[in-house]
């Protein structure tokens, strides 16, 4: 293919052009993409890629730019999530506007074999020191958004410099060409539409099996990004449709990523996973779309409630990785069903395998990022384990490190994006603390410093007249819980801590924790906390390490489908103090939030979240409570008519752990339901699967009377 030039003096050179076209032709005979990066000045990078773009003859084009050229099909933000799932002949990615790691990932894989990937951006030396807009969404009151390191952007020029199969143009001249590959052109296997290829016809296939076979018997879909797994289920959902079986229902993460299976089967109903739980529905089939990006137990509750599910998940890629999510859901699928299949789709849908531009952004964001292998873990005892905190100029520059380092974090927590690499390395206000074993990093904590703010901008905090970026702890007890003076303190907040699994439950976190607790202390340091969604696991994990609860969420988040709590420790005088009347407030208001706005919040976290290790408690029985609370245990007073004695003693139990330990788990499960959430007798029954009324209050007075002995 000869590409011609436009006829102006401010044109591309013919070489530039017919280099160019050359690449592309070669490209597109084997069904690969190509990489272009353009570097200079804005205005000049712009024409360039114009000029390129008219030469090529290309039309499904595509600009990721708030300067995009008058006429063309543009985008900038959310708003260029909308492609997803289309198909391109070209991309361009306007870093002059801002490198969105996010919208770069997503939207790279809309490019179809054959086509371009253009990337403009300022003279490569230049361009980590460039004031990207991106760096607003990273920065954090006080710092400046120009003031960031470009540490990421660095690593991004490193990576477009090693690689060999990009063709960099800097001012108008090739700076560096792609190494010549051997000639191959691509032939197609014979498959049915609408299928892409070979494995996606086997996932569709595996997906009506599952609808119309055995029970309990799911499938679970895996790939790279870009193989046709979200498409498969959309296929799959329109054939059942066509055959009769229409009642199915689509989850996810959110309602956005799953647009790729609305394209191919419009017939069926979205349904966020926590609503799902909350709110049974019959289905011939329910879908499961990036489940990566839901935390298990809320999975695990899908599996129960519904007999025929498929999965889809990425292994690699900015909802997660499905490697973590396999370690942790393999178990959870043996216990709940009777057999279950999991099938990996290796064959690109858009693209030929060993693309280049898809390997050169995996490189740049690390979606190929690894924890270290369990088996290099196996001899390394926990004794050898040493803790540090990482500089982080050196961790950009040592890939192996990086790798593992995100690695471990994609595969510990069900929601990890692109972005989240850019803050690991730019983030101002950002430590990195990790345990090392045997050479590989086996648990990292990342930790922000937050608070530190004059007495009149706690003061706007704590009145919602302001919301300065970046503080989540601070703001959360001052605009929450009413605590003032938070802001004008000093505190840490773990952000995310992850164990490798070759190694858990060897006191590794909790030796983590107790280094970062440590060093706070001694850098002046008034309290340190974290926010994440309650679990009894992790509410037995923190308390453990001295924590209190602090607040917990009064609406359950819709990925998650947990509420997230907030667990400080205190650190200074004040911080303790602080700390103090953080749970004091807490404890004052969530026992009657249980029977409104956390009435369906689990038992086992109810008793976790009312335990206080010393008083006071702001709820004591009097004498009278006591002999009432006896009274309706020994059958002598009806429930409704002690309601109030019974309620102050089983608070008071709870909170203070007296006679707690001589209760079975359905009894605890019925004091919260019946007594402190207020549930009627039918749906204490069925909790606790007792046949009815008589059954449940005889359970309850038992339970009542192992209080007061």
């Amino acid at each position: 293919m000869h590409l011609h030039s436009a006829a102006d003096p401010a044109s591309l050179s013919p070489q530039l052009i017919d280099t160019t076209g050359e690449l592309l032709a070669a490209a597109g005979r084997r069904n690969h993409r190509c990489a272009l990066v353009f570097t200079g000045t804005r205005d000049g990078c712009r024409a360039a890629a114009e000029q390129v773009l008219a030469a090529t003859g290309l039309l499904a084009v595509h600009w990721f730019s708030d300067r995009a050229p008058r006429g063309a099909e543009a985008s900038q933000g959310a708003a260029a999530m909308r492609l997803l799932g289309t198909e391109l002949d070209a991309l361009v990615f306007d870093a002059w506007s801002g490198f969105d790691p996010n919208a770069f990932g997503a939207l790279s894989g809309t490019v179809r074999g054959g086509g371009l990937l253009l990337i403009l951006a300022p003279v490569l030396r230049d361009w980590p020191g460039y004031a990207d807009p991106q760096n607003e969404r990273i920065t954090v009151f006080p710092y400046a958004a120009e003031k960031l390191s470009g540490r990421f952007v660095a690593r991004l020029v490193r990576v477009i410099e090693s690689d060999r199969q990009v063709l960099c143009i800097e001012n108008g001249v090739i700076r560096s060409s792609p190494d010549p590959l051997p000639d191959v052109s691509v032939s197609a296997e014979a498959i049915e539409s609408p299928c892409r290829t070979a494995d996606q016809q086997r996932a569709v296939e595996a997906v009506i099996r599952v609808a119309t076979g055995h029970r309990r018997r799911p499938v679970v879909l895996t790939s790279d990004r870009g193989r046709g797994k979200s498409a498969a289920l959309g296929i799959a959902a329109a054939q059942l449709i066509r055959q009769g079986r229409g009642n199915i229902l689509l989850t996810g993460p959110g309602r956005e990523s799953v647009d790729a299976v609305l394209r191919h089967a419009g017939g069926i109903r979205f349904v966020p996973p926590d609503e799902l739980v909350r709110s049974p529905q019959t289905a011939d089939l329910l879908l499961v779309d990036e489940a990566a990006a839901i935390p298990v137990p809320l999975l695990e509750s899908l599996l129960k409630r519904y007999a025929r599910i498929a999965f889809a998940t990425t292994v690699h890629g900015y909802e997660g990785t499905g490697r973590g999510f396999a370690l942790r859901f393999s178990r959870v699928l043996d216990a709940h069903t009777n057999r279950w299949k999991t099938l990996f789709l290796e064959t690109p849908v858009r693209w030929a395998p060993g693309d280049p531009v898809e390997r050169l952004v995996f490189r740049m964001l690390a979606l190929d990022a690894e924890a270290a292998p369990g088996e290099a873990l196996q001899d390394a005892g926990v004794d050898t384990a040493v803790i540090e905190r990482l500089r982080r100029d050196a961790l950009a520059v040592d890939e192996r490190v990086l790798s593992e380092l995100f690695g471990l974090l994609v595969q510990a927590h069900y929601r990890t994006r692109p972005l989240d690499l850019r803050h690991l390395l730019d983030g101002p206000n950002l430590s990195v603390y990790v345990v090392r074993m045997a050479g590989h990093i086996t648990a990292t904590a990342l930790v922000a410093e937050e608070g530190g703010f004059d007495a009149s901008t706690a003061e706007a905090i704590s009145a919602g007249r302001t919301r300065p970026h970046g503080h989540l702890l601070p703001e959360a007890l001052a605009a929450y819980q009413g605590l003032v003076q938070a802001p004008q303190l000093r505190c840490a907040r773990i952000m995310r801590i992850a164990v490798h699994p070759a190694v858990q439950r060897q006191g590794l976190g909790t030796r983590l924790v107790e280094a970062v607790t440590e060093q706070a202390r001694c850098e002046g340091l008034d309290y340190i906390g974290s926010s994440f969604a309650a679990t009894p696991e992790l509410l037995d994990f923190w308390t453990k390490s001295g924590w209190s609860v602090a607040r917990l969420g009064i609406q359950r988040g819709a990925s998650s489908g947990s509420h997230s709590v907030l667990m400080l420790r205190g650190l200074s005088e004040q911080g303790r103090a602080l700390t103090r009347q953080a749970g004091e407030r807490f404890l004052a208001q969530f026992p009657q939030q249980l029977c409104d706005s956390l009435r369906d919040l689990d038992a086992a976290l109810v008793t976790r979240l009312l335990r206080r290790q010393a008083g006071p408690y702001p709820v004591e029985p009097d004498t009278a409570d006591w002999q009432d609370a006896k009274a309706f245990a020994f059958e002598q007073r009806l429930l409704e008519v002690s309601i109030g004695s019974v309620w102050r003693v089983v608070c008071h139990a709870l909170m203070t752990g007296q006679g707690i330990t001589e209760l079975d788990e359905d009894q605890l499960r019925l004091l919260v339901a019946r007594v402190l959430q207020k549930h009627d007798w039918p749906t204490c029954a069925q909790r606790v699967q007792l046949p009815g009324r008589p059954q449940a209050l005889s359970l309850l007075r038992a339970a009542v009377a192992k209080l007061i002995r």
